[in-house]
């Protein structure tokens, strides 16, 4: 719509929150390689939560469609909603397809949303998602540098100076000062809260709909030993570590 409802939309994006079942995409599509992701920074960086988890669904990660109905029904909002969503074929992996397929069929098994699946190479889909022209879609990010910052600012941190690389018309001046103050504050423990209260503000409003994370892997012989302390948020392989 030119000019949605806010309080409907935010309706059918906690619906849509609260009747996904992120364990199944993780598993059944990726195999374990991704995990269920319940904020807006990934888990191991300092101030990251599972803000989403409590609000949405079940409370446990998994889905909860007798909530997400009554979202809908509280706000007014006519079922079974059609929801138009996009995604790329060639950009995020093979298995991007699979993804939304399963996506689709969770959203459409609960009987409150009919889902339009379509697809576009990236090349047009990376000028189309900012101009409007897809209401719901996919998007990955890979951080510029592993900390919380870099999942939260460039996507939700917007001014008419400043705007942000999501592009989907979400301001939030309270958002913006709170982004701007995590960024100067020296203390970890103080930062790391402001971090995880930015996220709680933002699971309030569900800018976007985070639901899956990466997972860092490395395969070894049985006898090689500091594998665990290798991999971390930092991204680094630190080969000193090893043993054996």
């Amino acid at each position: 719509s030119d000019d949605p409802d806010e309080d409907k939309a935010l309706a059918i994006r906690q619906a849509m929150a609260g009747a996904i079942d992120r364990d199944a995409i993780a598993e059944q599509v990726y195999k374990g390689t991704y995990t269920p992701l319940y904020s807006y920074v990934p888990e191991g960086l300092p101030g990251a939560n599972e803000s989403l988890k409590e609000l949405y669904g079940d409370g446990d990660g998994g889905a909860d469609v007798e909530a997400a109905a009554k979202a809908l029904e509280d706000a007014g909002v006519e079922t079974p909603v059609d929801i138009k969503l996009q995604y790329s074929p060639d950009h995020y992996g093979p298995s991007s397809g699979d993804e939304y397929a399963m996506i689709k069929d969770q959203l459409e098994a609960t009987d409150l949303f009919t889902v339009d699946l379509q697809s576009t190479e990236w090349v047009q889909y990376a000028k189309d998602r900012t101009e409007d022209v897809y209401p719901a879609y996919q998007l990955g990010w890979f951080p510029d540098y592993s900390d919380a910052d870099n999942y939260l600012v460039p996507f939700f941190y917007d001014t008419d100076d400043s705007p942000s690389f999501l592009a989907n018309h979400f301001r939030d001046e309270d958002i913006n000062d709170q982004l701007s103050q995590q960024g100067s504050m020296t203390d970890e423990d103080e930062r790391a809260d402001a971090i995880s209260d930015i996220q709680n503000d933002l699971a309030e409003q569900l800018p976007t709909l985070p639901y899956l994370q990466g997972s860092q892997i490395a395969v070894s012989g049985s006898d090689v030993t500091g594998i665990d302390e290798t991999l971390d948020p930092s991204f680094q392989f630190r080969l000193a570590l090893l043993g054996k």
